[in-house]
């Protein structure tokens, strides 16, 4: 990119060889360097404005990018999965901070602190990520930047502009408004971002159980409504902006409060979280290149307990009746326990430091360092019964600390090849303090585990390399291939290593991949280890009016973070494997094996007085395998494609969409994954634009298709979920979460 202005937001949207010239925000500049582009996705700015209303849940923008798909959560708070790699195995950036999930389920991803509508640009690496962009993951990276700060042209003044706008969704009966508002010089800019959302439970295309007990006094759910999906979200965002020649500095205080997300797989829900975050940027343009330099920190407090749909009283009540249909108890009592209160609380602060140095006209240097510090704290206060009289140390005093530094060259060989290659290092600090059980004398192992716990040491050190090697070869004006090889390492997080209770009761609360079982860290994890072989073969038309993408992938992972079935009295792997239900796991270091192909394309149809119509595709298949074992690896998605019918005429943009999804029937047998069904689905997308207004307005899931979500999990929405016994009022294993049917959605924005 040579000679040419562009936003800000474009800048970080776009493609991983960019970013050499200056941004809008800046004066122009002329940086030397390599000019072209190569592979990686971005979410396009018209994607962006068509999914908005559709969704509350950030991640789920990337629907159409090829080799995502997401593990069911919340929602707002799905996980994105790459290429059979999800959660913290993913870099996820939010404004270049680096940020984790402060949960035992993971019910706050970095992904759920920003509304779809504060969204400005999304960019993802799968697979093969740059040194520059990865670290501390396996799978790619994806990053999520606001919109950026604009400012008056020169002479104008000063000026004022903002957006309002609103939306609602038919099945749960959501509803949710945005508001932005700036006002800027030429050299300050001051805005104001904000957006809420609400939503019931939603139903599913039809009766998917035989039950409607809830375990709460007179709460009853239809047989097809998903208990546990409701939730509410408020997001805040202040930002300041100051620009002087070629300099920019930022300063964005960003707050969310999010009063309750229930989740239809975890026996939890979400009862409260709050985050604060600052985030502090410098850029500017020198005559060698560029300089990035950020500070951030994070505060999060979490609660947990049972939402609406899921028992709160357990046990005997006092007198000796029972509480098995929600009679009420004596808050703190040996015999009947007032829910399960669940607190985290976790701090982070970081800093990033890069720089672009033009080395000539070809050759282009990154080098950058990176400090992260992260502490948690993961407690669980006496509520009665078994969870008596003390509190309980789930982690105490975690903490994960990152140092890294990188160095990448990128070259423009001749005008056929671009080269990249990187290196990068990071070391990892990892340590939490003493266990402590309600009581030591207690139920389920708690005195034993924690002592066993305490007799070793914790800290822990890892030594991660990265490395990447690209290669883009331009044959034509119309085929291009870009080949590469990534090593990449991640080190176990808090949530793997500390955990250390193997009570069933503790075990089920430490689950953040929703399969209903329970889950045992292990002091004893090392860091897992990936490398990935992938190509894109890219044949379009110089103006890319049609194109056609196809990238095969092969990834072996050495030590991959998997697990086994456990024997608590034992402690040790279990000799006989439970099958069809629900049990505990402790993490275990094994190998594996992904593999898989991504299709995607786009061609015109015609262009008449009717308009012009077109047609996008997306295929997506995955293999995994663990090659130790031989079974399958978890929530991988199966065979997947998507037909997109476009028509556009004046201010009208419209589309029919076709998903079709094979029948998952390859899955993880020590988790007893569920089997889901194949299945398809029709939605419909309309849109028009005038002036400074949008409306939007789609029909989801058009025929109320009764559908399983392939990685949705196991269906615990419902219900006495804290326990595992095989009774009628108890979650069943078996039921995986259904998708919503039909749902009729409009919005509505309006720019000034």
């Amino acid at each position: 990119m040579s000679l040419k202005r562009i936003t800000l937001a474009a800048a970080i949207a776009a493609l991983p060889f960019t970013a050499r010239a200056a941004d809008t925000t800046l004066s122009t500049v002329v940086v030397t360097g390599a000019k072209e582009e190569t592979a990686a996705a971005k979410v396009e700015s018209e994607t962006l404005q068509v999914l908005r209303p559709a969704t509350s849940d950030t991640a789920t923008l990337l629907r159409d990018v090829p080799g995502v798909s997401f593990y069911g959560a919340g929602g707002v708070s799905s996980l994105p999965v790459i290429h059979g790699l999800a959660d913290e195995r993913i870099r996820l950036t939010v404004d270049g901070m680096d940020l984790y999930a402060a949960c035992p389920n993971h019910m706050n991803t970095p992904l759920s602190y920003i509304d779809p509508v504060q969204v400005g640009a999304i960019k993802v690496w799968a697979g093969i990520a740059p040194v520059s962009a990865g670290g501390d993951a396996i799978a790619g990276t994806i990053a999520v930047e606001s919109v950026p700060p604009v400012f008056a042209a020169a002479g104008q003044g000063s000026l004022l502009k903002g957006e309002v706008g609103a939306f609602y969704r038919s099945n749960g009966g959501a509803y949710g408004g945005n508001l932005a508002a700036t006002y800027a010089t030429e050299s300050f800019n001051v805005s104001y971002t904000g957006a809420t959302a609400k939503s019931d439970n939603y139903k599913a295309g039809g009766d998917f159980k035989n039950y409607d007990f809830t375990g709460r006094l007179g709460h009853t759910l239809p047989r097809d409504e998903v208990g546990s999906t409701a939730y509410e979200t408020r997001n805040h965002t202040l930002g300041l902006a100051f620009k002087g020649g070629n300099h920019l500095v930022e300063a964005k205080l960003a707050y969310q409060d999010m009063p309750y997300q229930l989740y239809p797989n975890q026996r939890m829900d979400m009862l409260d979280n709050e985050s604060l975050k600052l985030n502090l940027r410098y850029l500017g343009q020198f005559d060698w290149g560029k300089l990035d330099a950020r500070v951030w920190h994070e505060h999060v407090d979490h609660f947990m307990d049972f939402g609406a749909d899921k028992r709160y009283w357990y046990g005997s009540a006092s007198g000796g009746g029972s509480a098995l249909n929600g009679t009420p108890c004596s808050p703190i009592s040996t015999t009947c326990a007032a829910g399960m209160p669940m607190y985290t609380e976790s701090s982070t602060n970081g800093a990033a430091l890069k720089a672009e140095i033009a080395l000539s006209q070809k050759d282009l240097l990154r080098v950058g360092a990176e400090l992260h510090r992260y502490e948690l704290d993961d407690w669980w206060p006496p509520s009665g019964s078994g969870m008596w009289p003390g509190t309980f140390w789930n982690i105490r005093n975690g903490e994960r600390n990152r140092d890294a530094l990188f160095g990448e060259w990128e070259a423009k060989l001749n005008a056929q090849w671009l080269t990249l290659a990187g290196l990068r290092y990071e070391h990892v600090k990892t340590d939490a303090g003493a266990a402590v059980g309600y009581n030591p004398a207690g139920g389920g192992n708690q005195g034993l585990d924690a002592n066993l716990f305490n007799a070793r040491n914790h800290a822990r050190s890892f030594d991660n390399w990265d490395m990447t090697l690209l290669a883009k070869y331009t044959a034509s004006a119309n085929y291009e291939i870009e080949f590469g090889f990534a090593h990449k390492e991640r080190a176990p997080s808090l949530y793997e290593l500390y955990p250390w209770s193997t009570w069933q009761m503790a075990a089920l609360m430490n689950n953040f991949v929703g399969d209903g079982n329970g889950y045992v860290g292990n002091l004893d994890l090392k860091k897992e280890k990936a490398n990935t072989l992938s190509a894109t073969f890219d044949w379009h038309a110089q103006d890319r009016v049609w194109e056609l993408k196809a990238t095969p992938y092969y990834t072996r992972v050495n030590d991959y973070i998997d697990a086994v079935q456990w024997n608590a009295s034992a402690n040790a792997p279990a000799t006989t494997q439970v099958s069809n239900a629900f049990s505990v796991l402790k993490y275990m270091n094994q190998d594996a094996r992904l593999y898989g192909l991504d299709l995607s394309g786009k061609m015109p149809l015609s262009k008449t007085g009717l308009g012009e119509f077109g047609l996008k595709g997306l295929l997506n298949y995955t293999n995994g395998k663990n090659r130790d074992t031989g079974d399958e690896l978890y929530n991988i998605m199966p065979l997947n494609a998507k037909l997109t019918l476009t028509h556009k005429t004046g201010g009208w943009d419209n589309a029919v969409e076709l998903v079709m999804v094979k029948g998952k029937d390859k899955v993880s047998d020590v988790r007893n994954e569920i089997k889901t069904p194949g299945y398809s689905l029709v939605n419909l997308r309309a849109s028009y634009s005038w002036q400074q207004t949008r409306v939007d307005f789609g029909i989801e899931n058009l025929f109320d298709r009764l559908y399983y979500l392939p990685l949705g999990g196991a269906y615990t929405g419902q219900g006495t979920t804290m326990t595992n016994p095989a009774l009628p009022n108890y979650p069943q294993w078996g039921t995986p979460v259904p998708g919503p049917g039909r749902s009729i959605y409009a919005g509505f924005n309006y720019k000034f």
